[in-house]
Parts: C-alpha cells; structure tokens; sequence
C-alpha cells in the first residue's frame, strides 16, 4: 500500500470520527434522551450521514483500485512473445511462451527458463518503453510544428 492510499485512509478515518461524533452530539441535543430514544429526524439524518460516507469512499477508495485493476489485468492479457517483463516478485525475463493461464520466461545469462502465472506479472517494459518513445516523438512533432508556425508568422512580419 502507498503512503498516498495510507495518508487517504488517515484522512478518512478521521473525517468518520468528526462527523461520527457531532451526529451523536447533535442527536443528544436535539432529542434531550439517550440514544435508544432518538428522534426519527436524528435517524433520517444517520442514514444520510451513511450514504453519505459510502459515496466519499467509493470515489476515494474503491473506484480507482477497480480502474488500477482493470489496467493490470488488461496489459497481463496483452504480453505477447519477446516482451520483457517483471513478475511481482521483481524477477526480470524475457517472454519466450505464452499459455492460457502461465508464460515462460527466459532469465540471467544461463538463459534460465521459467514458468510463471499470468497474475504474477507486475510490469511489462517493452510496452513501457514502447510507449514513451512515442509521447517523446508526439511532444518533439508538436514542438517542430509549433516552431514551424512561428517561423512563418515572423516571416509574415518581415515582409510587411
């Protein structure tokens, strides 16, 4: 778990204690009874502060882990033969088979061959390194093009 996920949850924790506990104040207050004998309008209020608290860690929490494991699972499907790899326990191959549910992998200098799961895959460098080679070719294009336009515009200035 990151200390981004970590600080969130903290944060959390403590914003469902806050308010945990001014709806307990409130209802006191509100009622002049003990717990048990709450108003209906108190209860009205918990199931909103609940519903409430479910929204907050879904979009927090819950949402992006599903799209987090929705991008793993998508690139584990997508190795293909000859891509470079790192599995979750940090192990470096090259992928010289692809199975249904398993891939081997080729490692070290001795060309040491291993069998591993699909879900075991943490990394594919080849893709990676694939795909920033081509947001450095888009960002040079873009600057030849944004250089290109300015070189006309002062060409423009001068003939006038």
């Amino acid at each position: 778990m990151s200390k981004k996920n970590i600080a969130k949850i903290g944060l959390l924790s403590s914003v469902i204690a806050l308010t945990a506990s001014m709806t307990t104040m409130q209802a006191f207050a509100e009622s002049g009874t003990t717990a048990t004998g709450a108003s209906s309008g108190s209860m009205v209020g918990s199931l909103l502060f609940m519903v409430l608290l479910f929204a907050v860690m879904y979009f927090i929490l819950i949402r992006p882990q599903k799209k987090k494991d929705k991008e793993q699972k998508a690139m584990q499907s997508t190795v293909q033969i000859g891509d470079e790899i790192v599995t979750i326990g940090g192990i470096v191959g090259l992928v010289i088979r692809v199975a249904e549910d398993t891939i081997v992998i080729e490692t070290g200098g001795d060309k040491n061959k291993m069998r591993i799961k699909t879900w075991a895959i943490q990394e594919n460098l080849t893709v990676k390194e694939n795909n920033e080679k081509a947001r450095a070719a888009s960002e040079e294009s873009k600057q030849k093009k944004k250089k290109k336009i300015e070189d006309s515009k002062d060409e423009g200035a001068l003939k006038d």
